[in-house]
């Protein structure tokens, strides 16, 4: 079975996990992330950013077990470390709902901007499906095989918020995990539905790439005291070189995503 989910990584940048997530472990995701967004209000997800017609939350690691739990599942890892190599971290886990109702789809792109380079491939997402993805709720488009274009969406489309025609809608119901090779032109579609569509992406780069959301700062002392040495090393706490990556990421753009 691994065999055939590391050839469609290879082939297609991404494979479905259906039924992944166990059925009490969904409903606790549902019922936690529900509660931080009641918490949070209109601050909700301002550690990394805010977007029309989503609600959103991040820097989850703080805020919860339960996202412990998420970011080291073997049978996930074991994928992205076929993407990745052996060697990699926590980039960020956050969740994103698009709202009812949303009038627009995300532009096709890949994952902070990232082309691979002479080492390969440097980003590997994952979305948990905390409800059904269906053609009318905003699934997840993608073009397969694009993971391999060396090109950037926006270097080749005339409008990448337009349809394309490789394009595959990623459906699936809720508990499904789709691991995707981040290099792979995707985007959410629009939600032409009366509820809110929830996920968590929960994702991962090489460990010579500085962090999305820099775990060591974001990270409360007293959460970082009580984690294993194996949730210390995916979160890259005891890492100069993270640490270095991510100082002069911050020091560049002003800011910490």
């Amino acid at each position: 079975m691994r065999s055939e989910e590391f050839e469609q990584l290879d082939r297609d940048g991404y494979v479905v996990l259906e039924n992944f997530i166990e059925p009490d472990f969904l409903e606790a995701l549902r019922r936690r992330t529900d509660e931080l967004l009641e918490q949070e209000g209109s601050a909700a997800g301002s550690e990394f950013k805010q977007e029309p017609h989503t609600r959103r939350l991040a820097n989850l690691v703080d805020k919860g077990e339960l996202f412990e739990r998420a970011i080291m599942m073997p049978r996930i890892l074991e994928l992205v470390g076929h993407v990745l190599g052996p060697n990699f971290k926590l980039s960020s886990l956050n969740y994103r709902s698009a709202d009812p109702h949303s009038p627009s789809a995300q532009p096709l792109h890949v994952d902070v901007g990232a082309l691979p380079d002479e080492k390969g491939f440097s980003v590997c997402n994952t979305i948990w499906m905390l409800d059904d993805f269906t053609p009318e709720n905003g699934a997840t488009r993608c073009i397969p095989g694009t993971h391999r274009s060396g090109r950037l969406p926006q270097q080749v489309l005339a409008d990448p918020s337009a349809p394309h025609p490789d394009e595959i809608l990623v459906t699936g119901k809720a508990g499904t995990v789709v691991v995707m090779n981040a290099h792979l032109w995707h985007g959410g579609t629009a939600n032409r539905t009366d509820l809110p569509r929830r996920a968590l992406h929960v994702f991962y780069t090489r460990w010579d790439k500085p962090q999305q959301q820099y775990q060591k700062r974001l990270l409360r002392p007293e959460v970082q005291a009580r984690l294993s040495p194996q949730l210390r090393r995916i979160l890259a706490l005891d890492d100069p070189l993270n640490d270095k990556l991510c100082q002069e990421t911050t020091s560049m753009s002003g800011f910490l995503r």
